[in-house]
């Protein structure tokens, strides 16, 4: 089945979205873990994205991956492995009607998957251009592409790299 592709203009109701989420997660992890961070495109304000808040669960090394791994399970989370992205680990869920749909990842502090999510978030944070031209590329694609999110994803793909070029990563 393919997934519809939607992107909306900014909702300022992601950063209470979030928090929800966080304060749930922390139930469990607020012992164990370093800091939580919405990250992603609803974490900008002014930014059109897709309404699922990214999340970066960050500890201090792997090591403390397998407690992280028990404590999300109890409240519903299943671990999914990297997905092919060294530094991240990612968790999928169900039955969390109550909540926005998140997708949930663990870094370590040291991550280089971390520092590019944060990096990228804060830098579109403080360049209101950068996110203007972001969101006019992103609502374009998600009407150019409604069913194909790997087009989607290429179209924006130009566009991210240019900024972490402009930042220094990759």
């Amino acid at each position: 089945m393919k997934k519809h592709v939607v992107v909306q203009s900014y909702d300022e109701a992601w950063k209470n979205d979030f928090i929800v989420i966080r304060d749930e997660l922390n139930t469990v992890l607020n012992d164990i873990v370093l800091r939580i961070e919405h990250v992603g495109s609803t974490s900008v304000e002014g930014l059109s994205a897709k309404p699922v808040i990214d999340i970066d669960v960050v500890i201090e090394d792997r090591t403390c991956l397998p407690g992280v791994i028990s404590a999300l399970q109890k409240i519903g989370y299943t671990h999914e492995g990297d997905l092919g992205i060294p530094g991240r680990e990612a968790f999928k869920y169900e039955g969390k009607d109550h909540l926005r749909k998140h997708h949930l990842y663990v870094c370590a502090q040291d991550s280089e998957e971390l520092r590019r999510h944060i990096e990228f978030r804060d830098y579109l944070r403080s360049n209101p251009d950068a996110v203007a031209e972001y969101s006019r590329i992103k609502e374009e694609g998600a009407m150019l592409y409604p069913w194909d999110i790997d087009k989607y994803i290429a179209h924006k793909s130009p566009f991210i790299e240019m900024i972490y070029k402009r930042i220094g990563l990759r």
